[in-house]
């Protein structure tokens, strides 16, 4: 499997660093603080709502109204403490909005005006917003999952909006003396798709009603900005009935003034003299004598019927309205009003008695088709004809006055509404509407939605998104996400701005990263796109919405399809780790594809340290079960396959660069040898290669998994060595430290052997032994076991020589390590040696322990290195890159080693020129593994100088101390001062 590590997909995603982490960590802390209760608490929600197995018959419904409604809940509550702090402001902000639509002139372009946001920094309130947003977005789901599973019965919160959204049943029969209510109750019933359009015209009014300013204190600010006091006194034409009453004085004139009465049109004008006024005040008597008021009064007048299209426009039913229109002494405008069969059910015979037609005619055709008439011709303001035209369903006219995307999207559905009734009505009961209306003669012929044809949900939000006029609203995300749950695309939306998020991400490097699709366009506009990388609200709502789905039975393949769709939880999941909320990842990976969520989580393991946060990832994994084995293999495969082309071996011969350990410029020192670089080893780890030590660290977590383990971990230090010098020893030198193989060892085997057992303290290096090994293997082949020539692997179990054998690439690897870091520490010592040490004997004899130790330390991890290792591969591949190792890297260690005892010799004993000199004979020794690398790299000619140099410094060195007998007495065999017989 780790094999295939090198032959990964460039599909890989991007690595996001430690740096990177830290510089996005201030704004997402932000981020985090302000909605980190909110984030655990739908993480919770969805745990203990979809933890359950439901059956294909529930289609797990109840699980998801339950989420949606907990999630509208938390929105709501949001919505609620947000308000306390910026109530004051946003009344503010929408008073001006009022007072900028009334003041306009009434002869204002016919078309939808998109108010801009004033200059006033409105920041403080942008939070409140979207989280209306997000609570309407949870309403709209939960009302149109109602719509797609009409049978389950689902709890709502309050006694009205069950009345209003409970769909009628078809148990009551209609006939010619139904009334309207019951017709519309039928009509409801029986046609699904205007039961739909209905639920989202009634969501409309519900969203306008409470993402809105009070209607009270809206009203008042109207009042105002019409120049008006408040109370009984202060309403009507006021300033025109005072000229009306002036001109009937002068003129002594007991009745009613006649528009045509002589020289009226001079005397009766405007306070600014531009334009006759009406003679009498009867509602009509603008359009009837087409006249003008004192602008007070137009102003007031504009105010008022604004006042009648918010009423409607946020559901308020005709009782409001009456009571409403009584205080201010306007009953004619609740009677113009009286008709609509959509208000709710009155719960008293009283308020039913008021609230539904009288016993007149069955039927409020002619009504609506009046008032549509009215709404096309005959009115003297645009939001006249707007409360007109919504009564009717007469579109164009509503129109006009639409601010806003959800303004458009409710004219457009209330006029469908209205237009599909009427034609249930006239195929149900073709002798229910007076015949005149049925004909479509006389003034009744105009098209009630001005030509235009009637578009499905998707189409008129597709045709929304293209208007100009809208072109703002069409970049909000949450507006669109409705509109895609209105036009039933949720699943084209999610897949299209999921790429479009991945391409922002790849460039921003703060998630995913995926090369482009053949269909996908390839460069991506971070302003113009609709979802952004940092908006993490949207995306933890779409997130979510796309796990209702799944609990309602919405499968996630690892396909093209699905990739976009994934890319939102990828994407939370990406936020939940940057905002310390690791424990929730496991949960919301669990969601994704296998694949995806190993390749999620990998990306994320790494850059969390603490060991007991690391427990309770491995338990949370395990208990979703996630692909444990495939998320750590996948954390690793991700930034090897990224830099796959530069620094993984290949097997050209050249895959790993010589190891630099000799200062080859530095002048030859008193032993007549090159110095030992200072620092050889280097000190900078990069952000991606602490990143691969903390993933591999994860495998010591992993119960079992030996082989992989080790694979990986030798898959690591080639990894590492496979750089230069000054890039990847010291990280190499990091894994040798943080992850030893007896840790490994010991935390292994407790599962594997049911016991704790050291690996390492069985291979204890012995040199006859390992000899013996070597001349076996080289003669019967590479599987020749250890077990005959190592005593201290007899003594084990099959089991644990198996783990041994498997093992002994990444212990080699280590050992090698171990080896260079004794080497830098030798020298470390050698440069801390005393100024005046030949002066003083204390200082002098301290600092030679100090560097005896350190010689000490190098000789035993060097031991392993001069006998068969690295050669024990697992395939021919490894093979290749083993041998590339060893010619890379062991000429040089053992020429630095001689280096070393040739120092030493000089300061400590002269028995290290003995050992330096023992080393060359075991490369010259028959089948020396050794010998090959020197003549493969071309270094025998260094070796022989380096030797012949020992050689001399052998002959003319001073003893320091006595030393031990038989070793001075093979000193002088060496040095042809003594025989044979005296040496040994």
């Amino acid at each position: 499997m780790l094999t295939q590590l090198k032959e990964s997909s460039p599909l890989a995603p991007a690595w996001p660093t430690i740096s990177d982490v830290h510089r996005v960590l201030r704004p997402l802390q932000e981020e985090a603080d302000r909605v980190g209760k909110q984030v655990e608490q739908f993480a919770e929600t969805l745990d203990r709502l979809s933890s359950g197995k439901q059956t294909n018959s529930q289609r797990d419904c109840a699980h998801a109204f339950d989420l949606v409604n907990a999630y509208r809940s938390i929105a709501k509550r949001t919505v609620l403490h947000l308000r306390e702090t910026h109530a004051s402001e946003k009344s503010k902000k929408l008073s001006r909005e009022l007072r900028s639509r009334v003041q306009e002139s009434s002869a204002a372009p016919e078309h939808i005006t998109i108010h801009e946001k004033d200059s006033v920094d409105f920041s403080t309130t942008d939070d409140l917003d979207r989280w209306e947003q997000e609570e309407q977005t949870w309403h709209l789901l939960g009302l149109m999952l109602q719509v797609e599973y009409p049978s389950f019965d689902s709890t709502l919160k309050t006694e009205a909006e069950a009345n209003r959204l409970q769909r009628p049943g078809k148990e009551e029969e209609i006939h010619q003396f139904s009334s309207e209510r019951s017709v519309w109750f039928r009509f409801l019933a029986s046609d699904d798709q205007a039961w739909e359009r209905h639920t989202v015209v009634e969501w409309l009014k519900a969203s306008a009603r409470d993402s809105g300013q009070d209607f009270e204190k809206a009203f008042q600010d109207l009042e105002t900005s019409a120049n008006r006091g408040s109370g009984l006194w202060a309403h009507s034409w006021l300033h025109t009935k005072e000229a009306i009453k002036g001109q009937k004085r002068l003129r002594s004139w007991p009745q009613a003034l006649a528009p045509d009465a002589p020289g009226i049109d001079d005397s009766l004008r405007t306070s600014n003299g531009t334009r006759s006024l009406i003679t009498q005040l009867d509602p009509d008597a603008v359009t009837r004598q087409d006249r003008a008021l004192e602008t007070p009064d137009a102003n007031f007048e504009r105010a008022t019927w604004l006042a009648c299209w918010e009423m409607l426009r946020r559901g308020k039913d005709w009782e409001f309205i009456r009571e409403w229109c009584q205080d201010r002494v306007e009953y004619w405008r609740a009677i113009a009003i009286r008709g609509e069969p959509r208000h709710p059910i009155a719960h008293d015979e009283k308020t039913l008695a008021r609230t539904l037609p009288g016993n007149g005619w069955p039927s409020r055709a002619l009504w609506r088709k009046s008032c549509a008439l009215a709404a096309q011709t005959g009115v003297m303001d645009k939001y006249e004809a707007a409360v007109y035209g919504l009564l009717s369903g007469h579109l164009p006219s509503v129109l006009k006055v639409c601010t806003s995307w959800n303004d458009y999207i409710f004219a457009h559905y209330n006029s469908y509404l209205l237009r599909s009734f009427e034609q249930y009505v006239s195929v149900h009961l073709p002798d229910h509407s007076p015949r005149g209306l049925q004909d479509g003669t006389g003034a009744f012929t105009f098209s009630m939605t001005g030509g235009h044809r009637c578009q499905s949900g998707n189409q008129l939000i597709e045709r929304m998104s293209r208007l100009k006029l809208l072109a703002k609203e069409a970049k909000d995300p949450f507006l669109l996400l409705q509109g895609s749950l209105i036009g039933k695309s949720f699943q084209n939306f999610v897949r299209s701005h999921g790429l479009e998020l991945a391409h922002l991400q790849e460039r921003t490097r703060t998630a995913t990263k995926q090369p482009p699709r053949e269909h996908e366009a390839t460069s991506i506009d971070y302003e113009r796109a609709l979802v952004k990388p940092d908006d993490y609200q949207i995306i933890r709502v779409i997130a979510h919405i796309l796990l209702i789905y799944q609990v309602l039975g919405f499968q996630v393949q690892s396909s093209e399809q699905d990739y976009g769709s994934e890319t939102f939880i990828d994407s939370y999941i990406d936020f939940l780790s940057k905002a310390g909320k690791q424990q929730l990842l496991p949960l919301y990976a669990s969601r994704l594809s296998p694949q995806r969520a190993a390749s999620c989580l990998g990306r994320q393991l790494p850059l969390i340290l603490d060991h007991g946060e690391r427990q309770t990832m491995m338990r949370l994994m395990k208990q979703y079960e996630i692909d444990v084995p495939g998320v750590l293999n996948n954390q690793l495969q991700i930034i090897i396959s990224e830099r796959n082309s530069e620094a993984f071996p290949n097997q050209d011969g050249h895959g790993f660069p010589n190891l630099s350990i000799l200062d080859k410029q530095s002048e030859k020192q008193q032993s007549g040898m090159q110095t030992i670089r200072d620092g050889f080893i280097g000190k900078v780890i990069t952000d991606d290669q602490t990143d691969l030590i903390n993933g591999f660290q994860w495998y010591l977590l992993l119960d079992g998994y030996w082989e992989q383990t080790l694979a990986t971990g030798a898959l690591l230090y080639k990894y590492f060595l496979k750089m230069s010098a000054s890039r990847g020893l010291a990280a190499a030198q990091s894994l040798s430290i943080t992850v030893k193989f007896s840790i490994l060892s010991r935390e292994k085997t407790k599962t594997i052997l049911g016991h704790e057992v050291d690996l390492s303290k069985i291979y204890q290096y012995d040199e006859n032994s390992m000899l013996g090994y070597q001349s076996a293997r080289s003669s019967r082949g590479q599987d020749y076991s250890l077990k005959g020539y190592m005593p201290s692997v007899q003594r084990q179990s099959e089991k644990e020589l198996y783990l041994l054998q498997r093992s002994q690439t990444f212990l080699g690897l280590e050992q090698l390590l171990d080896v260079l870091t004794a080497l830098e520490r030798w020298q470390a010592e050698m440069k801390r040696k005393p100024r005046d040490f030949e002066l003083s004997r204390t200082l002098g004899k301290k600092w030679r322990d100090v560097l005896k130790e350190a010689c000490i330390l190098l000789e035993s991890t060097l031991k392993p290195l001069l006998h068969g290792w690295l050669q024990d591969p697992q395939d021919e591949i490894e093979a290749l890159q083993l041998e590339q190792i060893r010619n890379a890297c062991l000429p040089e260690v053992i020429l630095a080693y001689i280096t070393v005892l040739n120092y030493s010799a000089h300061y400590i004993s002269r028995e290290y020129l003995l050992k330096a000199l023992d080393v060359g004979a075991a490369i010259a020794a028959k089948d020396s593994d050794m010998a090959r690398c020197f003549a493969a790299t071309r270094r025998m000619p260094e070796l022989l100088d380096v030797l012949a140099v020992t050689s001399k410094n052998m002959l003319v060195a001073e003893e320091f101390g006595q030393g031990n007998k038989r070793v001075s007495a093979k000193m002088a065999l060496w040095s042809g001062k003594g025989s044979l017989s005296t040496a040994t």
